[in-house]
Formats: C-alpha cells, structure tokens, sequence
C-alpha cells in the first residue's frame, strides 16, 4: 500500500467512524484499539479462563476434537 493509499484509508475510516452511531460498534472498535496496547491480553484473563484455553489446547493435542460439519450437524439435530 502506498503512502498515498494510507492516507486515503485513514480518511475514509475517519469519516465512517465519525458517522457511526451503532454503541456497539464503537465498543468493538475501541476495544481493538485497546489491544494493540503494550501489554499482552493473555495478561488480562483470569485464571478460569486461562484454565479453559488450557484445556481446550489439551483436548486438541490429545485428538479430542469434532469438526464443524459435526458440531453443525449435532447442533442442528439437538
């Protein structure tokens, strides 16, 4: 992207964002931003949800895994 495309980006997203009305949207966006902090968001989960991500790697490394096509189709038969 060139410096003159960047600049055309920024503009756009700095109108669209000044138009933006949705409380949602603006969370998200400022939630993203927040992100880029300097400190890691690993850093911010508590210790129920590091547990959680923690297990859930463990059932991927051990094959305890389904598909989405299997999640869909127990989901849509439930």
């Amino acid at each position: 992207m060139s410096v003159e495309e960047i600049k055309q980006t920024k503009s756009n997203l700095i109108g669209w964002i000044e138009q933006l009305s949705d409380t949602n949207m603006l969370s998200f966006l400022e939630s993203l931003k927040d992100s880029k902090a300097d400190n890691d968001w690993w850093d911010n989960l508590s210790e129920p949800q590091i547990k959680h991500i923690n297990e859930g790697l463990a059932d991927a490394e051990n094959g305890r895994v389904v598909s989405s096509d299997e999640f869909w189709k127990k989901l849509k038969n439930a």
